[in-house]
């Protein structure tokens, strides 16, 4: 299982629907991960760009595409961004095949 940031921004209509009907999705969010076979870490409501953020933990990239297109698809989000997070485990992994990596910067 791979964990994944994902960040998405609300329509104008979906936060209409919030102000209007005050409720946490928190719980929506997780049932959708759990339909997937995953589970969702964190879920926080935030400023900026981006009204939400979570961490999932989901079976594989396609399945974090159909959460976030599932939600696109029903008009909630205007914009999202996805994040494939690494363990530090995964990461040093990285680190130790890239010392046999052959890469050549342009010149």
């Amino acid at each position: 299982m791979a964990f994944y940031l994902v960040q998405v921004a609300y329509t104008a209509a979906a936060a209409k629907a919030l102000v209007t009907h005050p409720q946490s999705r928190d719980d929506v969010i997780r049932k959708a991960c759990k339909s997937l076979g995953g589970k969702l870490h964190s879920f926080f409501f935030s400023f900026g760009d981006y009204d939400v953020a979570l961490i999932a933990e989901l079976p594989d990239n396609a399945s974090a595409a159909a959460l976030v297109l599932d939600a696109a698809a029903g008009g909630a989000i205007s914009k999202s961004h996805t994040t494939v997070l690494m363990t530090p485990a995964e990461a040093v992994e990285g680190m130790k095949k890239a010392q046999t990596v052959s890469y050549t910067a342009p010149k």
